[in-house]
């Protein structure tokens, strides 16, 4: 049986806004929210579809499931409504494919905490696989590879691989060619993909060439995404799910389904109303998305500069919302302020200067590194007014209140690194 603790993102997350609201003026980068308004469209939506109070299908109602097969055919993988499922948000979706799906899971180390954490949950060993130097969110084709047959060697049996498309934590994109590579050593081994796109929309840059594991491997990669991160929707609990065609994905998805009449019946009818409009696409939808792709992007990149500046090392941000700094060039200089692993890097920065960040051994990654990550998406302003002012805004890390919190940081990790 796993040792059940609180998500350590959703434990900090909950400390944090205590101190806050004790009065502590935190920097606030340790979890992974799009802080942005609510569209007001969506609130529409919401409130029309507020009378149907009905329980409704399982795996969602038909004109929700149409608009999300919609979403996924526009992205060059092909869908049709039977092929895709709703849920409260992409976690449970994923928490259940740890159910339905036999075998151990390989994911890349570091990795967002809930991926091993569910995993463990349905009595799954669990193999992390470093990643390669260009980026996170897959695991090294070779070091997979040699992980996979050792555990097999050992008695275990790997069946699933876990992608995180862009990735949370480094806020990087594996290109093309590295997608193709991961997907190689999946047929090679036979394993199932579990495919995390929840930050597709949130590629910063439009022109970045984009390749989803669906793609190469249609016939055993499950896609999983929702309306949390990219529409700034997370407590709304929006998730979907795509699975293949073919007679595995079928059985998946069906299993799924019996998994979901037990624990969550299904999504709400308005939100379901929320996500039929949202995976339409409209073109102010197409419009918000850009937009907010945009702002994360442009603050991503400024605190990438303060933190490569300070003397990290640091891949720079792709998409969504994240930097993974990493100071093991510094350890010297750390190393006089008793700072020697990233569980007293996160509290000397916590303890010292007030920057709240969530560090890397909670992500899988070895204790004694210098590494964490930081959610650039938290400082777009503590006010919705301000938050839409960064929205609306060409050029937002200018604005006085986000220039303001750059500046913080940017004094305060000249200092630790001094």
């Amino acid at each position: 049986m796993a040792i059940l603790r609180v998500s350590p993102n959703l434990a900090l997350d909950q400390a944090v806004a205590q101190r806050q609201a004790d009065g502590e003026p935190l920097v606030h980068m340790g979890f992974g929210e799009a802080r942005l308004p609510v569209f007001e469209p969506f609130v529409e939506r919401l409130a029309a579809g507020s009378a149907a109070t009905a329980y409704g299908p399982v795996a969602g109602g038909a004109a929700a499931r149409e608009a999300v097969a919609g979403y996924f055919t526009r992205r060059r993988m092909p869908t049709g409504a039977d092929q895709v499922m709703l849920a409260p948000g992409s976690k449970p979706l994923l928490m259940a494919l740890q159910l339905a799906v036999p075998g151990d899971v390989l994911i890349p180390q570091p990795a967002w905490n809930s991926y091993a954490a569910q995993a463990a949950m349905a009595g799954k060993q669990v193999f992390g696989v470093p990643i390669p130097a260009a980026c996170g969110g897959v695991p090294d084709p070779e070091e997979m590879r040699r992980t996979l047959r050792a555990a097999r060697a050992r008695g275990h049996s790997p069946r699933i691989v876990v992608l995180t498309l862009p990735d949370n934590p480094t806020g990087t994109l594996a290109s093309p060619h590295l997608v193709h590579e991961v997907c190689a050593v999946a047929e090679e081994e036979d394993l199932i993909i579990i495919s995390d796109e929840i930050y597709r929309d949130i590629v910063h840059d439009p022109a970045t060439p984009f390749l989803s594991p669906a793609e190469v491997a249609p016939h055993r990669t499950i896609v999983t995404t929702g309306l949390s991160k990219a529409l700034a929707l997370g407590g709304w609990r929006i998730g979907v799910a795509r699975f293949p065609a073919d007679g595995c994905g079928r059985r998946i998805h069906d299993d799924m389904v019996c998994i979901a009449s037990e624990v969550w019946s299904t999504l709400s009818m308005p939100m379901q109303a929320v996500a039929e409009y949202a995976f339409s696409e409209p073109s102010e939808v197409q419009e918000q998305l850009t937009t907010s792709a945009r702002l994360h992007g442009a603050v991503a990149r400024a605190v990438h500069g303060i933190l490569t500046g300070a003397g990290a090392s640091c891949r720079p941000p792709a998409g969504g919302f994240y930097v993974y700094p990493d100071f093991e060039p510094l350890r010297e200089e750390l190393g006089y302020r008793r700072i020697t692993d990233s569980s007293s890097l996160f509290q000397h920065l916590l303890d010292t200067y007030g920057i709240a960040v969530l560090a890397g051994h909670h992500l899988g990654d070895d204790e004694g590194a210098l590494r964490f990550r930081a959610a650039t998406s938290l400082l777009y302003g503590d006010t919705r007014e301000l938050q839409q002012l960064a929205l609306d805004s060409p050029d937002p890390v200018r604005l006085p209140h986000i220039s303001a919190v750059l500046e913080r940081l940017d004094e305060s990790f000249a200092k630790l690194t001094s």
